[in-house]
């Protein structure tokens, strides 16, 4: 199994997702597109994408001009029936191959909030893998995006109506951050205090709080869906 994952900015954590490509013996080709590392020529040399996270938006083609081409890319991965995920940024930009319209500055979340799965999402086999239904995952973005035509909604909340899509067999986008368990967020907090303070004043001195009480359940539900998204491949 050797999965590419893309990285838009310095500093990406692999979390849950990280740990579960571990447990499967992945091979992974690491590409730091943000810093001008070329993208795969194409799909045949890896059996699947991941698309992390990053601090532009999915339409920030001046500053970073390989988005098109990573949008085409994912888009070519999924029609190729090989397992996709895209997640925030990597959500916009899978959305935006698919003719979606990128909302920005459109529906801002911080901390970890309530994910809503849909019917279909209750029936999928990745997003069901958080069972009970309703659970907690790591919000941090102010962008989203419209459904793109043909995909399939997994997930909702009140802030944010496409929390999680799937397009074809395995291509999924989730605004949510569900690779960032509670070790990845200290990294966050300690690499980032003025952004997370400007997004949430006061956050910071409430994070041990929040963290035990969300934490635990946060990061069981994130590895059970990294597990499952890397059973598609």
């Amino acid at each position: 199994m050797r999965v590419a994952i893309v990285e838009n900015m310095k500093s990406t954590h692999h979390g849950q997702v990280g740990v579960a490509l571990e447990e499967a013996g992945a091979e992974i080709d690491l590409i730091r597109a943000f810093a001008g590392e070329p993208l795969p020529a194409g799909v045949h040399e890896h059996d699947a994408i991941v698309v992390f996270g990053g601090e532009q938006n999915a339409r920030d083609d001046g500053r970073h001009p390989y988005l098109p081409a990573l949008a085409a890319l994912m888009r070519d991965f999924a029609e190729a029936q090989k397992a996709v995920l895209g997640i925030c940024l990597g959500s916009q930009i899978l959305a935006r191959a698919y003719g979606a319209e990128n909302l920005i500055g459109a529906a801002p979340e911080f901390g970890w909030e309530g994910i809503e799965p849909t019917g279909e999402g209750l029936g999928d086999p990745v997003i069901s893998a958080a069972e009970g239904g309703r659970f907690l995952s790591f919000q941090w973005h102010d962008d989203t995006f419209t459904l793109p035509e043909g995909a399939v909604r997994l997930a909702q909340n009140a802030a944010t109506p496409n929390q999680a899509f799937r397009i074809g067999r395995a291509a999924y986008g989730t605004q949510f951050h569900f690779e960032a368990s509670t070790s990845v967020v200290e990294e966050w907090n300690r690499l980032f205090p003025q952004h997370v303070e400007r997004k949430e004043p006061g956050w910071l001195s409430r994070h041990p709080e929040y963290a035990a009480l969300h934490g635990p359940a946060a990061d069981a539900a994130g590895l059970a869906i990294a597990r499952a998204w890397v059973r598609q491949i």
